[in-house]
């Protein structure tokens, strides 16, 4: 085989080869090519091996020039890798469009990046910016069904609420989103309803509430607009003030019976002190009493006490014993 066999061998299997590349990108440019957004074959070539669907990237800018907005297969293709929904992001800037309201392609890309791994998508964003949406106050999947609070007069009040909101995409990104306004929400209301004379008070005007929760700026910090706080049922609950009193009543009664307690027993130690007192004294009496018979001889025998004296004393204490007998009644 000589040279010029190789080369033209060479040159027909690359052109196989760039032919196998054509066929398998004509497809998808052609059908850019007649939708009015023209993708270049090298393009298509480099996201092949940069492994993109380069399909989807290219049905995307379809989608996004057919609706009147201009987007390089570029910028596709940096919001694809950044991990980014293509085609809801465009179908999102379509719909927000539609509704004269406006998002940019790169508002777009930062929404629909925030809302990955939320159960959320730009789509719902911008369909909540169109459609109000309605948020029960307190979320029943929470496990309460209302908003507990108490007036001055003890009363307590129940209330449920339901608050219309629509989304500030403007501010979408990095703020706080329903669970905040839930909770500011229901702040708001037990703040009212606290500051309430009177429970009837709540009963006769339950829009005050709505209006009073409204002027506190609730949607500052977060990414939706309140458009209205509406009480959807209002009732009335424990008397929390006569427990509260009942409560007080009990724990100063158990602490009264806790204070007579401890000066029973301060009282009862103090007999025993008594009592061991008394035998104290008995014992020094006795040992008193010991010390007679001792000094009497000791007198005997120094001359100081005289054997009638003795005598005397003994009759003298005979008669002592003699009376004490017969004073008893037994």
């Amino acid at each position: 085989m000589n040279t010029s066999n190789v080369i033209y061998i060479a040159l027909g299997v690359v052109g196989l080869i760039f032919l196998f590349i054509f066929l398998s990108f004509f497809s998808v440019w052609i059908r850019a090519l007649l939708a009015g957004a023209h993708v270049s074959l090298r393009q298509l070539f480099t996201m092949r091996l940069r492994r993109v669907p380069y399909a989807l990237l290219v049905d995307t800018r379809i989608t996004a020039i057919k609706a009147g907005i201009d987007l390089s297969i570029d910028e596709i293709e940096t919001h694809y890798l950044a991990g980014g929904d293509v085609l809801q992001t465009t179908q999102g800037i379509i719909n927000a469009q539609k509704a004269r309201i406006s998002l940019s392609w790169n508002e777009a890309c930062a929404i629909d990046l925030a809302t990955k791994g939320t159960g959320k998508s730009i789509i719902d964003a911008v369909r909540t910016s169109i459609n109000p949406k309605v948020i029960d106050c307190p979320n029943p999947q929470s496990g309460r069904m209302t908003i507990d609070a108490v007036a001055k007069d003890g009363i307590q009040v129940k209330v449920r609420a339901r608050v219309t909101v629509r989304s500030n995409l403007a501010r979408y990104v990095g703020n706080a989103q329903e669970e905040t306004v839930i909770a500011r929400v229901g702040e708001g209301i037990v703040t009212s309803i606290g500051s309430a004379e009177s429970y009837k008070k709540v009963l006769e005007n339950p829009d005050a509430i709505s209006k009073r929760v409204l002027e506190r700026g609730l949607d500052i910090g977060t990414a939706f607009e309140i458009l209205s706080i509406d009480i959807a049922d209002v009732d009335v609950g424990d008397n929390i003030g006569a427990k509260l009193q009942e409560a007080q009543a009990e724990a100063n009664k158990n602490m009264a019976q806790a204070q007579a307690e401890i000066k029973r027993a301060a009282a009862v130690a103090r007999e025993q002190e008594m009592k061991a007192l008394v035998q104290e004294k008995r014992a020094e009496v006795v040992a008193a009493e010991a010390e007679v018979p001792r000094a009497m001889a000791e007198a005997l025998r120094s001359g100081n006490l005289g054997v009638m004296d003795l005598y005397r004393l003994k009759n003298i204490n005979a008669d002592t014993d003699m009376r004490a007998n017969l004073a008893r009644k037994d």
